[in-house]
């Protein structure tokens, strides 16, 4: 600014200095001052009048009060096939994906061993067995004395049950299907060394499949053996099936306080171990009051609804029940007649006036 001083005077110019101090100090006291009433005009705006809301009116409707929980299918009868006893598998035959009848011999373990001795023993009592007849003969007559009949007597027995023994361990060589049922995939190869953790194969029993469920504790009144719940297979198709209940778990799972149920579909097709919905009815035709989910204000240890009294926002705490997909109900708080704020919660105040906009049934504002 000194320079442009001094050059005017060298050239017998005016000094602009002032003129262009005043005109700079005079824009920044415009700027600020424009500044200043942009943002009272805005916090006028925002701080004044009543608040606009939509609301609903609180009624009593009849619903069927269903409990929706998850399920899984699980087969009528499931065995994992395996040895009981260590050793080769000679004989393998796992008709994979195939229904085999109870019984069907699955594989069988090395039992050369076992086979001989149980041979050997076969001999042994035929010559023990012609030995206690002889000695029978003789005591008849009392050519012999009774202990020396009871030993011979006793040998007999004795290789009987050694050879019963024997059965036994080779009975555990052979591995046969326990049930009538379809056998999953081969696990094993022939000439594979087994062991009783060895899975050769597994057995499912597809007919009367199961559905097992979890139900919470509070529910325990509406799941009774015999009773019937509904069962969704298919969620795309939306086709509902029904299932009996066959038992119930009588002690509560201490941890998620809930409680196992099983039931038996009567009809589907589907496989074990796939997702299912279970829905319980837990009451027909319950009169409810039923509010839209987003009206609710949920807080650290209650949750409150907005109502309209006299023009002014009243917060009301309630005890919600059942809740759906958009509506949950209201079991204790509200009156039927009540106005409830549905949109424009978030702007209501305690005690502050609102503006009903307008007044929408439960149907549309829930979604």
């Amino acid at each position: 600014m000194n320079v442009i001083a001094r050059s005017a005077r060298a050239e017998g110019l005016p000094n602009l200095t002032k003129p262009l101090s005043s005109l700079f100090i005079a824009g920044s006291l415009l700027f600020t001052l424009s500044c200043g009433e942009k943002k009272d005009t805005f916090q006028q705006k925002g701080g004044g009048g009543p608040t606009i809301v939509d609301v609903i009116v609180a009624k009593s409707e009849k619903v069927s009060d269903k409990v929706e929980v998850n399920g899984t299918i699980v087969a009528n009868e499931f065995a994992e096939l395996r040895p009981e006893v260590s050793g080769l598998l000679t004989f393998l035959d796992v008709p994979e994906g195939k229904t085999v009848q109870k019984g069907t011999v699955i594989a069988r373990v090395n039992n050369a061993d076992l086979l001989a001795q149980l041979n050997r023993s076969k001999i042994q009592l035929d010559l023990a067995e012609t030995t206690e007849k002889r000695l029978k003969q003789l005591l008849a007559v009392n050519g012999i004395n009774q202990a020396d009949y009871d030993l011979a007597s006793n040998n007999v027995n004795t290789l009987k049950a050694d050879m019963a023994y024997t059965q036994a361990l080779i009975d555990k060589t052979i591995i046969k299907a326990p049930f009538t049922g379809v056998v999953g995939l081969r696990k094993v190869s022939a000439g594979a060394y087994v062991t009783p953790q060895s899975i050769i194969a597994t057995m499912q029993q597809l007919s009367n499949l199961r559905i097992d469920f979890t139900v919470p504790e509070s529910y325990q009144q509406y799941v009774n053996k015999g009773g019937t719940v509904e069962v969704m297979l298919d969620q795309a198709s939306g086709k509902y099936e029904t299932a009996r209940i066959l038992a119930i778990e009588p002690q509560v799972n201490q941890t998620t306080r809930n409680l196992t149920v099983r039931a038996v579909l009567s009809s589907g097709n589907t496989s074990p171990g796939s997702f299912a919905k279970v829905y319980i009815t837990a009451s027909n035709n319950k009169n409810s009051i039923l509010i839209p989910s987003n009206s609710i204000i949920p807080e650290a240890r209650s949750k409150k609804v907005v109502t309209v009294k006299g023009g002014k926002a009243v917060f009301a705490q309630v005890e919600t029940g059942d809740r759906r997909e958009d509506v949950v109900e209201v079991t204790k708080g509200l009156n039927v007649g009540d106005t409830v704020v549905v949109s424009g919660v978030l702007f209501a105040r305690p005690d502050a006036p609102v503006k009903v906009r307008s007044v929408r049934n439960l149907n549309v504002a829930s979604k």
